[in-house]
């Protein structure tokens, strides 16, 4: 009854509203699917410590709370204990402070980089695709020029370039990661604008950025949202290894690859005893394993989620 009196006065009921049609859509997959409940518990999980961290690792007052505390400056590590739940690394940095307030770090990392590449990727892709002509022919060449090399060697350069230090890794990570995202920007382009409603709407007179803004792009943007999912967990790992190589945060920063960069001349423990500090690279790798994996969880979902030749039902 009450769905037919908001259609007598013109409104449409909200259960058959498009967005709330395709809201319904997508929690039920997600319900439906194990791996994408694994995926989203595991985000969820890290979302939480990285909230709070300061109630679960207490920072210091008056010190960055990114620095990890220091406790004595004996070189070998200790192991987990009481008072350091996960250990030291060499110069007595607390593992456990190091671990939570690196959640924040990998966040950090990998939501700036993959915002920032998919801001120019997209922008570039959609206008390479739709306007088409010299601008395409030179956005196109120079994402070329940029495969030609390896990320990680490219990233390196950039680092290099502009200065050690994660802020510049971040920035290294951005200009590395937009050519992925305005190759798939533009395929998705390319294919739409030749639609029907594409063509009826320049046919009653609709401007250029007003077909591309609604109609183009939210019609092609799907593989990008996806592959952009995926990417938050390649780019934490990258940042992990430019901060291993020494490129990335600085010695103290609450990074989880600087952490296992501490733990490089204890990998093979001591004399008699091969796993005598199996805590300094054993638990920072688990933190940036299950960081991924979950972001990798999450994008398998999505992928499943809007495929557009999935059934709506």
């Amino acid at each position: 009854m009450a769905g037919s009196k908001e259609k007598e006065l013109g409104r449409v009921p909200l259960r058959e509203r498009a967005w709330f049609k395709e809201l319904v859509f997508t929690l039920k997959r997600i319900r439906e699917s194990p791996l994408s409940l694994a995926g989203l518990t595991i985000v969820a999980f890290f979302a939480i410590i990285a909230i709070f961290a300061p109630l679960i690792a207490p920072p210091q007052p008056g010190r960055d709370p990114y620095v990890m505390p220091r406790h004595g400056y004996l070189a070998t590590p200790k192991p987990p204990s009481d008072e350091f739940p996960f250990g030291t690394t060499e110069g007595q940095y607390d593992m456990f402070y190091g671990c939570i307030w690196g959640t924040r770090t990998a966040f950090r990392v990998g939501l700036l980089v993959v915002g920032g590449a998919l801001a120019i990727g997209v922008t570039l892709g959609a206008l390479s695709g739709y306007f088409g002509g010299i601008l395409d022919e030179i956005i196109m060449r120079i994402t070329d020029i940029m495969y030609a090399f390896p990320g990680l060697i490219l990233a390196m350069a950039f680092v290099t370039a502009f200065g050690v230090g994660l802020d510049n890794v971040i920035k290294a990570l951005i200009l590395v990661g937009w050519p992925t995202y305005a190759r798939l920007t533009r395929a998705g382009v390319l294919q739409v604008r030749q639609e029907d409603y594409v063509e009826a709407a320049r046919a009653i007179g609709a401007s250029n950025a007003r077909i591309l803004l609604k109609h183009v792009l939210p019609n092609s943007i799907y593989p990008v949202v996806i592959v952009s999912t995926l990417d938050i967990g390649s780019m934490v790992l990258t940042a992990a290894a430019l901060s291993f190589l020494g490129l990335g945060a600085p010695i103290g920063y609450a990074d989880w690859g600087q952490l296992i960069s501490m733990s490089r001349n204890w990998i093979l423990g001591e004399a008699g005893n091969p796993f005598a500090y199996w805590h300094t690279y054993t638990i920072p790798g688990i933190f940036i394993f299950t960081f991924v994996l979950g972001w990798n969880l999450l994008g398998d979902a999505f992928r499943d989620i809007l495929d557009p030749t999935l059934r709506r039902r």
